[in-house]
């Protein structure tokens, strides 16, 4: 008998949205996460089920699906109360650029597209070849912020593609905790490390540079003292997909070579 493939797949994250489309396989989509933003048609195509934390239970019963995809073990009890229901879910769990690429390949195994998923894998890894090879000769020293209120470092995948893009991420040794409690910190080492570039993904708000260079005793950090603060959009770097492995690491790459922007100092009078 013939292998028999999903036809119908909620994707209550974004990333397993962006690969299916990527793997020509979309049709398969019947629901997909409100935070969903890669690729933009996809919007215009699926109904939206579900935020991060909570889905419309009902509404995706409604839709028949053959599987359910979502990511950690935030969506837990999601995947709970769809299970109790009768759906099959899988909860993917990557937290590294190695993790991420396994997840592409098996979901395209799952759809029966395992060569696509093959090619797309091959073509990210490429394209991370590239930009290593790209990296500047002198490794800036980088702090990633993912919240501010606590302070949260970045992720696994987020430190190893500042380590990609030409970087030493000064909180590596955090990025490790798959938990963003085992990655607050209170900034004294920050201000310690003196990073080159700070780089901010508050994920669901702006980053405030200015609000950052406010803190006490960061003024001392050659990165605020620069000017050298930068926002990377979440979609872009903070899903563990395909956007990260490709806009993602190359926008951290641009902002770890781009120019000091020092604030103008005023001048004394007199002087």
């Amino acid at each position: 008998m013939p292998a028999r493939y999903p036809e119908r797949i909620v994707c209550l994250t974004e990333e397993t949205t962006e690969t299916l489309y990527l793997l020509g396989e979309e049709r398969r989509i019947v629901g997909i996460s409100g935070y969903t933003v890669r690729p933009p048609r996809a919007r215009r195509e699926k109904p939206r089920v579900s935020s991060f934390l909570n889905a419309k239970t009902e509404r995706i019963l409604e839709l028949k699906p053959d599987l359910v995809l979502g990511f950690s073990d935030l969506q837990a009890e999601i995947s709970k109360d769809l299970v109790k229901a009768g759906l099959n879910v899988v909860i993917f769990n990557q937290r590294s650029v190695q993790e991420i690429l396994g997840m592409i390949q098996m979901l395209a195994s799952m759809v029966g597209a395992g060569e696509k998923g093959e090619r797309l894998v091959e073509s990210l890894e490429k394209n991370l070849q590239e930009v290593r090879k790209a990296a500047p000769k002198r490794r800036p020293k980088v702090y990633f912020e993912e919240w501010d209120e606590p302070m949260i470092s970045g992720i696994r995948w987020v430190s190893e593609l500042v380590e990609i893009a030409g970087g030493e991420d000064v909180l590596s040794d955090l990025a490790a905790s798959p938990a963003a409690s085992g990655r607050i910190h209170d900034g004294t080492r920050v201000i310690q490390e003196k990073p080159d570039v700070i780089l901010g993904s508050w994920c669901g708000k702006k980053f405030r540079p200015e609000k950052v260079a406010a803190r006490p005793g960061w003024d001392a950090i050659p990165a605020v003292r620069d000017g050298r603060l930068y926002e990377i959009k979440s979609a872009e770097i903070l899903q563990p997909g395909p956007a990260a492995l490709t806009d993602g690491v190359r926008r951290i790459q641009e902002m770890l070579t781009a120019p000091s922007r020092p604030e103008p100092r005023t001048r004394r009078p007199g002087a």
